[in-house]
């Protein structure tokens, strides 16, 4: 039996997830704009619940094309708050918007966002050895520094928590527990 790590359940959704995606390093700007968004959509509710979510979202949200999105008015606005297949919050709806914005100003300062996100790492993965759940933090000072960044680039729903959220989901951080399968994996840098 493979082991993972215990935040996976048993849908295959979320086991592909965590095999195939969860602390895999993402250089994509396109991906890394997805996944900030659905960080914040999630913030208050479970990964999973995002997860069953994300291909609506997609397609609600033009492919998380940053240009499109930063262009969407309160017409719009109302257009996804009514659809029942997204999480139906006003203002982590704007902030999306916001944060679009926001976005394609660090890709014109930085050149991409991905040069700006992963320097502050440092350009590489930050490798934890947790033996159990309970000792992964839910935020540290790296999270803490790109929260205050982020927020002093106009961008919302960028808290601490959510930043580290966002740096395991696209592996600036590499934090499967030491008895999980993919932790063997990331050690040999597959």
């Amino acid at each position: 039996m493979v082991c993972r790590c215990r935040w996976v359940n048993e849908d295959p959704l979320y086991i592909q997830y965590h095999d195939e995606e969860w602390g895999v390093p993402v250089h994509d700007d396109r991906k890394l704009f997805e996944m900030l968004i659905l960080e914040g959509m999630q913030a208050g509710l479970s990964w999973y619940t995002m997860l069953k979510k994300r291909e609506r979202y997609r397609e609600a949200f033009d492919g998380f094309d940053p240009a499109i999105v930063a262009r969407y008015d309160e017409a719009k606005l109302d257009e996804l708050l009514a659809d029942p297949g997204l999480i139906r919050n006003r203002l982590k709806m704007r902030a999306a918007v916001t944060n679009a914005q926001s976005f394609l100003k660090v890709q014109e300062e930085f050149g991409s966002f991905d040069r700006y996100i992963w320097s502050l790492v440092g350009g590489k993965t930050i490798r934890n050895a947790w033996r159990s759940l309970q000792e992964v933090p839910a935020s540290t000072p790296e999270s803490d520094a790109m929260s205050k960044d982020l927020k002093k680039r106009g961008f919302t729903f960028v808290g601490s928590t959510i930043c580290y959220a966002f740096m395991q989901a696209v592996g600036m951080v590499m934090d499967h527990t030491t008895d999980c399968f993919r932790y063997e994996e990331g050690e040999r840098g597959v």
